[in-house]
């Protein structure tokens, strides 16, 4: 009895220790790396695209628009204005734009099950986890948007309180390159994708829009200029 009661004893010490240094030493830190490389990214994209569009085209739209108008006139309300009205416009068309570009995918990518499952009965089996991945009109709408009043928000308050013409102007070229450079830092961490180039990339095309947009509109008022002193 003794011989088998101390059996017994190491045959229950023994299972009691196996069980949970599987259990717990072992199989959080996979199941941790599984869930990472699981998260599906191409559904994460349909709405950190709209949101990062957004962001940047809030951003440089207003800006570009408030160096334009800064460009011709001095006076802080008109540049504010102009960037104001820039944001309610911008917002509202990249709201309805992004939404009526969402749904047509939507929409074909729903006929496309449609004949899938008329074609193949047993294919109908998938056709839930294919729904779960349709991208969301209504959810890009609002992620633009928002993300636009966000970025367009940006020059607009950077610029309201500065009096000097010069140092406004500078501020906004110096503060919108900055947050263009933050915006694409954002996404390429979210999306995985590389950091530099992402930054780069919206730094670049910032700085085009803000150059173009200062000189066609100083190039037009010098042109106004000399038509309208042109003698007879």
């Amino acid at each position: 009895m003794a011989s088998l009661d101390g059996h017994n004893t190491n045959e229950t010490s023994f299972n009691h220790v196996e069980i949970p240094v599987h259990a717990v030493g072992v199989e959080p830190k996979p199941n941790q790396e599984i869930e990472e490389r699981n998260i599906d990214y191409s559904q994460r994209a349909n709405w950190l695209r709209a949101a990062v569009l957004g962001a940047n085209d809030g951003l440089i739209s207003v800006a570009s628009l408030m160096m334009g108008v800064g460009a011709v006139k001095e006076n802080i309300t008109a540049m504010l204005l102009a960037g104001f009205a820039g944001l309610i416009a911008g917002a509202c068309s990249m709201a309805i734009g992004e939404f009526v570009s969402v749904y047509t995918q939507y929409d074909i990518e729903i006929a496309h099950m449609k004949r899938e499952r008329e074609n193949n009965i047993i294919g109908g089996v998938s056709e839930e986890g294919q729904r779960e991945k349709l991208p969301n009109p209504f959810q890009a709408a609002l992620a633009s948007a928002l993300a636009f009043s966000v970025g367009a928000v940006v020059p607009l308050l950077a610029a309201a309180f500065i009096r000097s013409h010069k140092i406004r102007l500078a501020v906004v070229v110096i503060v919108a390159s900055l947050t263009l450079v933050v915006f694409g830092g954002v996404g390429a961490v979210l999306g995985k994708t590389p950091l530099t180039k992402s930054c780069l990339r919206m730094l670049i095309g910032g700085w085009l829009a803000m150059t173009i947009t200062f000189g066609l509109t100083k190039l037009f008022a010098f042109a106004e200029q000399i038509i309208t002193h042109k003698p007879g």
